[in-house]
């Protein structure tokens, strides 16, 4: 019996864990100021399109992901080089 708390423990571990890492939205982000007013209609569900722009002195790409309601989440933030 000892066993099902420890398992609770872990499986609940790893799932905080998960959400320890999402990527937060910063200036410049689609999302910084919430979910986009417009919401993606035509596009499937779970696809994905990245999205460049420059906060402060950094360029960055960021990866969208599309949820079954139809509001984006960070999947991958990248800084790009300022040599282009």
């Amino acid at each position: 019996m000892k066993l099902a708390p420890a398992a609770f423990g872990v499986s609940a571990f790893l799932i905080s864990s998960a959400f320890a890492y999402a990527l937060e939205p910063i200036p410049g982000s689609i999302i910084y100021r919430g979910q986009p007013a417009h919401r993606l209609q035509k596009s499937p569900v779970g696809s994905t399109f990245t999205h460049e722009f420059t906060s402060g002195l950094q360029n960055y790409t960021e990866t969208y992901k599309i949820q079954p309601d139809r509001s984006l989440v960070i999947i991958d933030r990248s800084l790009r080089s300022n040599n282009r």
